[in-house]
C-alpha cells in the first residue's frame, strides 16, 4: 500500500512530466541554454505540468477547501515559478538600457569619417539589383508554372535572398514540401531543386540537383531542418536561416548562432552554422572564419535594432527620453547593394524630431557588419518614392524602394515604377538632397537611357555662375512633356531656349508670349535655362 501511494504521489507525476516534457521539447525545440526565454518558458511549463499531475494523482478523491490543506508541493512550484519570473525580471532590468546605455550604444561601431563618392564606387548599371524581391518572386513563380510535374508537389519558398553568385547579383530560393501528403510521397527522393533570379536581367532559371534536399523548413520529423539543427546544437540559440549556395552552386542553410544579455537581451550573433540540406551535414564557423562566399550573416532587422540603439542611447539613457541631442533613428524601410563581392545594407538616418527628411543614412556589410554613415542630408526615401509616383500620378504606378546609387559622384535614388500586375514600367532618377529633381523613363529605352536623361535634365541647372545672362523677349511659347517631365520651348530673335518646371514652377505656368524675361542660360542648339524672372 505505501508502495503504491509512493508511486502514485511522486513516480507517477514524474513520469507523466517527463513523457510531455519530451513530446513539447520535440514540438517547441526550446534552446537548453539560461539566457534563452524559450527555455524559461519550457522551464515553467514543466512545473506547472508537475503541480498538476501532483495534485490530481495525490487528490482524486478529496476536495481542498482550505488553503491549510494545500500541498506542500504546491506551494513550493509556485514559489519557485513566481521565483523564476522575478529574477529574470530583476537581471534584465539590471542589464537594460537604464544601467548600461554606453554598452548599448555601442553594439555596432559606425565609421562615421566617410565621404560617399570615395566608398561606394560610381554605378555600374550592369551590376545593379534593379529587380526589388516582389518582382523575383513573380519571376520565380512563373518559372515554376512552367514545370507541371513540379507544380503539383512542390511549392516555392518566399524566402528569396539577396545573394552575390560568382559576381552575379542574384536571388535564390529553395522549392517546398507542397504539404503533409506531398511530403510523405516525396520524401525518399527530397526536394529536388532550387530558383534563382538575376536581379540585373530578370533571368529566372530551376535549378534542378542530382539529389534532393531532404532537410527542409517543410519536412517533417527529424528531417524538418529546425529540428536538425536542435538535435545537433541543443545549447545554441539560432537566429532566421537564410538559403544560399556557394560559388558551385551547392545549396546551404545559414543560421547564424546568437548570444543574449541576461534573458533575450542585447542580442548578438556569435558565428554561423552551415548545414548540407542534401546530406543534413553541418558545420559551426567562427565569425572570423565564415566563408567568403556567404553573405548572410547577420539579419536585417539586428542591423537595423543595433543602429536604432546606437542613435538613441549614444548620449545616454535619460537624454533619449528628455533632451533627445543628437538622437536620431533608421528611417521605415530598407534595401540591399552589391559591392566587391559582398551583400550592404542600405538605411536611411532621419532625426526623431523630423517628419520627411533624412540626415544622412549608412551601408552595413551583411557579412561583416562593417558600417559607414555618410552625412548626406536629404528626403527621406518614401517622400522620394511619393515624388516617383507623382510624375505619373495618371497611371498609378507604385514605386519601389529606392536604391542608392553613386551619380556622377553624387548620391541618387534609383526607383522602379510598377504598375498593378508588379511589371516594371519606368525607371525613376531622384536627387537625395532635393527629391523635386526627379526624371521618370520608360523601362523600354533601358536604364543608362534613363540615367542620361536625369543628367541631362538637371545639366547646368544649379551652376549658373558659369551661364551667360541675358534679357529676351518670349515668343512661339510651348508646353511639352517629356518622360514626365515638363518643359517650356520658346524663341528670341531666332534663338531657341528650354527651361524646365523645376527651374521655377510658380512663374512658369504663367508666362506668355510677349513677356520679358531675364535668364541664365547655357550654349547648345537649344539653350538651357537655368534661371529665370520676369523683368
Amino acid at each position: 500500500m505505501k508502495n503504491k501511494k509512493i508511486f502514485r504521489r511522486i513516480v507517477l507525476p514524474i513520469l507523466v512530466t517527463l513523457i510531455l516534457g519530451a513530446l513539447l521539447y520535440y514540438v517547441f525545440l526550446p534552446p537548453i541554454n539560461v539566457h534563452s526565454f524559450g527555455f524559461w518558458s519550457f522551464l515553467v511549463t514543466l512545473i506547472i505540468i508537475y503541480m498538476l499531475t501532483s495534485f490530481l494523482a495525490s487528490y482524486t478523491k478529496k476536495i481542498i477547501v482550505n488553503v491549510k490543506d494545500t500541498p506542500k508541493f504546491l506551494s513550493i512550484s509556485a514559489l519557485l515559478i513566481m521565483g523564476i519570473i522575478l529574477v529574470s525580471t530583476i537581471v534584465n532590468i539590471c542589464v537594460s538600457p537604464l544601467f548600461n546605455s554606453k554598452s548599448y550604444a555601442s553594439r555596432i561601431t559606425i565609421n562615421e569619417d566617410t565621404e560617399f563618392e570615395d566608398d561606394v564606387k560610381e554605378v555600374d548599371f550592369s551590376k545593379i539589383p534593379l529587380l526589388d524581391k516582389d518582382s523575383s518572386q513573380k519571376l520565380g513563380d512563373r518559372v515554376m508554372g512552367e514545370m507541371p510535374e513540379l507544380v503539383s508537389q512542390f511549392d516555392v519558398s518566399d524566402l528569396y535572398t539577396q545573394i552575390n553568385y560568382n559576381d552575379e547579383i542574384m536571388r535564390v530560393t529553395p522549392l517546398e514540401y507542397s504539404g503533409i501528403i506531398k511530403y510523405f510521397s516525396n520524401r525518399k527522393n527530397g526536394v529536388k531543386g532550387y530558383i534563382t533570379v538575376n536581379s540585373v536581367n530578370g533571368k529566372a532559371e530551376l535549378v534542378k540537383l542530382d539529389k534532393g534536399m531532404k532537410y527542409m523548413p517543410s519536412a517533417m520529423f527529424n528531417e524538418n531542418l529546425n529540428r536538425k539543427l536542435r538535435f545537433s546544437y541543443p545549447t545554441e540559440i539560432f537566429g532566421e536561416a537564410s538559403f544560399e549556395i556557394d560559388n558551385d552552386g551547392k545549396p546551404y542553410w545559414i543560421v547564424p548562432t546568437l548570444s543574449y544579455s541576461g534573458v533575450g537581451m542585447k542580442e548578438k550573433v556569435t558565428g554561423i552554422v552551415a548545414l548540407d540540406p542534401i546530406t543534413g551535414h553541418s558545420k559551426k564557423y567562427a565569425l572570423d572564419e565564415v566563408p567568403s562566399w556567404v553573405d548572410h550573416v547577420y539579419s536585417a532587422y539586428l542591423i537595423i535594432e543595433q543602429v536604432d540603439d546606437w542613435g538613441q542611447y549614444r548620449g545616454g539613457f535619460w537624454n533619449s527620453i528628455f533632451g533627445q541631442k543628437n538622437v536620431v533613428a533608421t528611417t521605415e524601410g530598407y534595401n540591399y547593394l552589391v559591392m566587391d563581392d559582398d551583400v550592404y545594407l542600405y538605411t536611411g538616418i532621419t532625426s526623431t524630431l523630423a517628419d520627411e527628411s533624412n540626415i544622412g543614412f549608412i551601408l552595413t556589410n551583411m557579412r561583416t557588419k562593417e558600417t559607414h554613415y555618410y552625412a548626406v542630408p536629404g528626403a527621406e526615401e518614401y517622400s522620394a518614392m511619393g515624388s516617383a509616383e507623382g510624375q505619373v500620378q495618371q497611371m498609378s504606378y507604385i514605386a519601389t524602394f529606392p536604391l542608392l546609387i553613386n551619380l556622377k559622384g553624387k548620391p541618387t535614388y534609383l526607383v522602379s515604377l510598377k504598375d498593378n500586375a508588379g511589371l516594371v514600367k519606368m525607371y525613376a532618377f531622384i536627387d537625395v538632397q532635393d527629391y523635386q529633381n526627379v526624371v521618370v523613363t520608360d523601362y523600354k529605352e533601358g536604364i543608362e537611357k534613363a540615367a542620361e536623361n536625369y543628367l541631362n535634365n538637371f545639366k547646368g541647372e544649379k551652376n549658373t555662375d558659369s551661364d551667360k545672362e541675358a534679357k529676351v523677349t518670349i515668343t512661339n511659347l510651348k508646353e511639352v512633356t517629356i518622360d514626365g517631365n515638363t518643359y517650356y520651348y520658346f524663341e528670341s530673335d531666332e534663338d531657341k531656349y528650354r527651361v524646365s518646371i523645376k527651374v521655377n514652377p510658380s512663374l512658369l505656368p504663367f508666362i506668355k508670349d510677349g513677356d520679358e524675361v531675364n535668364i541664365f542660360y547655357s550654349e547648345g542648339n537649344v539653350r538651357e535655362i537655368s534661371k529665370i524672372e520676369i523683368v
